[in-house]
């Protein structure tokens, strides 16, 4: 009789149990499958103009109706897609990405990679590097991956030379074993560089936001060998990740139809070997 009795239990509890996973997963499924309306965020310039002009088209073509929201800074769009106000993001490379959300305790997770704007050196007052003179300033983006890619630009110049054994992801002013130009550095938000031209003899500019300024890639006086982690990533949230339009976004990016519009319309950018 307990033994009967208890096994009648644990059925009646397996048989809850699985009606109550069918009853939430069974809608969420259906709510994932249905979704058809995107909000996608990306910074000024580069990166809202290829979503705009190579990823809205062909999501649309799936029965997707896509809004952008353009943002000016490296914060808010990680911020905006945590909390929900966006669906996915696209604007950051991988470095940035994985020191931003381990820092913010954020779970998002990187989706799939796409082109880039390579950083490059710009000046209106040099016309190039060997132009340099002893004590000239050089801004550059004051968040710490892209200060260690813009130091990282300036070594490639050989301008400056880096500490040996240092992290060339994490380098910083203090990690300089050499600045025989006495090269002023001047840190600052990287969507301010371009304005910082008129100060600065030299600027060192992520490409977004050198292109959303009016400044084209070829006036840079050096652009950088960009290397695979600082391609740009489509992010989402981690319960995303799955989902059918999270699959289609990614497949957009993929695209031959991307790859298409990628060699028409921004020549010169870094790009994941599957767009080459």
């Amino acid at each position: 009789m307990t033994t009967f009795f208890s096994t009648r239990r644990s059925l009646i509890a397996a048989a809850v149990l699985a009606a109550a996973s069918m009853g939430v997963a069974g809608p969420a499924l259906a709510q994932d499958a249905s979704k058809k309306q995107l909000v996608i965020g990306g910074t000024a310039g580069s990166n809202i103009d290829q979503l705009q002009a190579g990823i809205v088209p062909l999501l649309q073509k799936k029965g997707y109706k896509v809004k952008l929201v353009e943002f000016n800074d490296y914060v808010q769009p990680n911020l905006a897609l945590a909390d929900g106000s966006l669906d996915a993001n696209f604007f950051q490379h991988e470095v940035y990405f994985n020191q931003f959300k381990g820092d913010r305790k954020l779970d998002l997770t990187a989706l799939v990679q796409g082109p880039i704007a390579p950083m490059g050196v710009y000046s209106k007052q040099r016309k190039s590097l060997a132009d340099l003179k002893e004590g000239d300033k050089v801004s550059l983006p004051n968040d710490p991956s892209n200060l260690a890619r813009g130091l990282l630009l300036l070594q490639q110049a050989g301008l400056v030379k880096l500490k040996a054994g240092v992290n060339p992801l994490r380098v910083s002013e203090l990690d300089l074993a050499e600045n025989p130009k006495k090269i002023k550095l001047l840190p600052l938000d990287a969507a301010h560089l371009p304005r910082s031209l008129d100060d600065a003899q030299f600027a060192i500019i992520n490409g977004n936001f050198a292109i959303s300024s009016g400044l084209k890639l070829q006036d840079a006086v050096l652009l950088e060998k960009t290397p695979e982690h600082y391609l740009n990533i489509a992010a989402v949230k981690t319960k995303d990740k799955d989902a059918q339009w999270a699959k289609d976004l990614a497949e957009a990016f993929r695209s031959n139809e991307f790859k298409a519009v990628v060699d028409a319309k921004f020549a010169g950018y870094a790009k994941p070997a599957f767009l080459q």
